[in-house]
């Protein structure tokens, strides 16, 4: 059956056919052609996988739009020239880590290949690793770049592919859009050096896990707390990812000899039996762990996505049931819990400092006021912050940071988010919080009564292919043109548009400029909306996933645990009241 598709898609469906694949490759198009799956033959083709916030990140399969061999090995080459000439004379390496994902130990291989087939020394896990760890491993072995295969938190049919920099964090710019075009170049498969040199590749694993959960148990602020509740009641799942490798284990470093898994999620694998998705954030992804939590009467469950580099909890609310904690609330209190621990200890000087995303709670600016206490934002992804701590790096001191989505880090040994560490350090918030006789959620109600009540959600509109991407543009376009003047009955007073870099008083109408080459700031398609009534609206386009998502926050004074459930259901009201004003639909 004949299809008809723009000429750059048929151009790259041609060259496909007609180049240098292999004959699987070649087979699985033309099977598409002659079904006549037009739909997915566009999806597949009608662009080249790109680099987003997150870096490469696309569906397994066939076409310059999925993760495959070539797309794949393209990205690597590319790499791997731009690496060459980065560092000219240099004993380059690179570290390699892989997840529990479909075709990840394959993927994580042929990066190896290449890179050797390049001349670049590679460290290379001899298994399943969590991201943050790959992290520790570039700083630790001092290698110039680092990869892990991997797509987070997304559906099975994913895989992705992170760069990491000789800081051990994920490349921004200029290295970032310089190694695009080195990508761009690749402009044909026969341009890709598939045959590796096996010699050049060193397998490591325990040389950089014992010394990855020192640094961890050197995060530990009460240390005397935890021996006093070692036997606190832990939950614990991997959903079938890397995390079962390690937090186990750092739990046990740090002297909780109570933790239970959740053995039908216990065991890596690619196809997520027991989840839809297997993303924390999603109460369905721990549903296994909330009843075995249940059965335990357990004080504290955990879950960590695929890579182990963002983590969801839940403890026991104020009416005795589980309640998980979004990413704004455990963010929050594991920055309240260090900025009173570090008060408490004197090593409160001036020169310390926070840093989380625009997007993320302002609960934590309010906290860092108090403690006098720097608070930095930057853009969506942990990238950007990892660039202020590196650029800050000796002048100024790094306590913590986080992000609304799930992800944490505290210290600066790792340049990622680290649910690893996190683990071990919300285990320590329970047990600090066990050990006056409250939960978690009890210091979660303290923080709001002393800061005040933030209530966050997070709407995500999914749009697939080409016409989805092309809508989520036109919504960007429309919010531009025709800004909200008022959200929920309070009237916009400011608009940031991160795009133009451009900050507009709607009162007076005054525009001025968003810093462009402040730390973790640059050009980027995020606009937020501020209300009179300290509501916040943003809306961002996700740099590597078919999706749109827009992030409500609200607050209101908590005048005492007993008003929690009231207020809450006041800002759960607002918040909605938000979502059916801006129809996000």
């Amino acid at each position: 059956m004949t299809t008809a598709f723009d000429s750059s898609t048929q151009q790259r469906i041609d060259q496909w056919l007609k180049g240098n694949y292999d004959a699987e490759t070649k087979e699985a198009i033309q099977h598409l052609l002659d079904s006549g799956n037009t739909t997915e033959l566009t999806d597949s083709f009608y662009r080249d996988l790109e680099f987003g916030t997150g870096g490469l990140r696309g569906v397994v399969g066939v076409g310059s739009n999925r993760m495959n061999r070539y797309t794949v090995g393209a990205a690597t080459q590319g790499l791997s020239n731009y690496i060459n000439a980065a560092f000219p004379g240099e004993d380059i390496s690179v570290a390699i880590a892989h997840d529990s994902r479909r075709m990840s130990p394959e993927f994580s291989r042929l990066v190896a290949d290449i890179f050797t087939a390049n001349g670049i020394k590679v460290y290379l896990f001899s298994a399943l690793r969590p991201t943050p760890e790959l992290s520790f491993a570039i700083r630790q072995l001092g290698c110039q770049s680092g990869i892990v295969v991997t797509a987070s938190h997304n559906p099975p049919e994913y895989n992705g592919y992170k760069v990491y920099w000789n800081d051990g964090a994920q490349v921004v710019a200029p290295h970032d859009k310089a190694i695009i075009e080195e990508v761009n170049k690749i402009t044909s498969v026969d341009d890709i050096k598939f045959e590796g040199v096996p010699e050049k590749i060193h397998l490591i694993d325990e040389e950089i896990d014992a010394p990855y959960i020192e640094r961890i148990k050197s995060n530990a602020v009460n240390p005397d707390v935890i021996k006093r509740q070692a036997d606190l009641n832990i939950v614990y799942t991997p959903i079938h990812g890397t995390g079962i490798t390690l937090v186990p284990r750092a739990l046990d470093a740090l002297g909780f000899t109570n933790v239970h898994i959740v053995e039908e999620q216990a065991t890596p694998d690619g196809n997520f039996p027991t989840v839809k998705s297997p993303n924390p954030e999603e109460r369905p992804a721990m549903q296994l762990a909330l009843d075995l939590a249940n059965s335990l009467n357990a004080d504290l469950v955990m879950a960590t996505d695929p890579d182990a580099d963002r983590v969801g909890a839940g403890a026991r609310n104020h009416h005795g049931e589980f309640e998980l904690l979004n990413g704004n609330q455990m963010a929050s209190l594991i920055i309240y819990y260090l900025l009173n621990a570090w008060k408490d200890a004197g090593k409160l000087t001036g020169k310390e400092f926070i840093a989380k995303t625009i997007v993320t709670t302002d609960l934590i600016d309010e906290m860092c006021k108090r403690y006098g206490v720097t608070c930095y934002n930057t853009l969506t992804g942990f990238k950007y912050i990892a660039e202020v701590i590196r650029e800050l790096e000796g002048k100024e001191q790094f306590i913590g940071g986080g992000e609304e989505s799930y992800g944490y880090l505290i210290g600066d040994f790792v340049r990622d988010k680290d649910a690893i560490a996190s683990c071990a350090m919300i285990a320590e918030l329970t047990a600090y919080a066990k050990d006056k006789g409250q939960s978690l959620f009890d210091m979660l109600m303290a923080m709001y009564q002393e800061n005040g009540f933030y209530y966050e959600s997070l709407v995500s509109l999914t749009k697939k292919g080409k016409s989805g991407a092309e809508e989520i543009q036109q919504m960007m376009a429309d919010f531009r043109a025709n800004p909200p003047k008022e959200i929920a009955g309070s009237a916009v007073v400011r608009i940031d548009d991160y795009k133009s870099l451009t900050r507009t008083n709607s009162e007076s109408n005054e525009t001025s400029a968003i810093e462009a080459g402040k730390m973790g700031i640059e050009s980027s398609n995020v606009l937020q909306f501020f209300t009179a009534d300290g509501t916040k609206v943003s809306a961002r386009p996700s740099g590597t996933e078919p999706k749109i998502k827009f992030y409500v926050s609200v607050r209101e004074p908590l005048e005492s645990k007993e008003a929690f459930d009231a207020t809450y259901d006041q800002l759960k009201a607002k918040v909605q009241r938000v979502i059916d004003d801006l129809q996000l639909k």
